[in-house]
């Protein structure tokens, strides 16, 4: 049985899927990009500035799921281009206390609305 998420704390999908699904006691967070939840506008001043709406978008559907990031077990970090990394890891860091999910970085040639990060992430209650 799945129970689909929307959330009002992250922007509207730009494409048929869900801000999340939760089957059981597990949560599958679709990619979230640096888009304002209210405004629609794009965070893109700088990397870090939009890293933070990306964690900020994935923390909104998180809370309205009933959970938080010590939920999250998994996540994917999708960049263009890799010199951001270290940048994205402060942020992304500033995020957790600790016990850090398992993680993968990639760098990819686009995503979508022309952002530089998208971030997903698996969590367990």
């Amino acid at each position: 049985m799945k129970k689909i998420i929307t959330s009002k704390n992250a922007p509207a999908p730009i494409g048929p899927y869900s801000h999340a699904v939760q089957s059981g006691n597990m949560l599958f967070v679709s990619g979230q990009v640096g888009k304002h939840p209210i405004t629609g506008e794009l965070m893109l001043a700088d990397i870090k500035t939009e890293t933070t709406q990306v964690m900020e978008n994935v923390k909104g559907i998180l809370t309205d799921a009933g959970m938080d990031f010590t939920h999250i077990v998994k996540t994917t970090i999708f960049l263009t281009d890799m010199n951001d990394f270290a940048s994205v890891n402060e942020v992304y860091g500033s995020y957790f206390t600790g016990d850090y999910p398992a993680r993968e970085t990639v760098q990819v040639s686009k995503l979508p609305l022309n952002v530089n990060v998208e971030i997903s992430v698996t969590a367990i209650k």
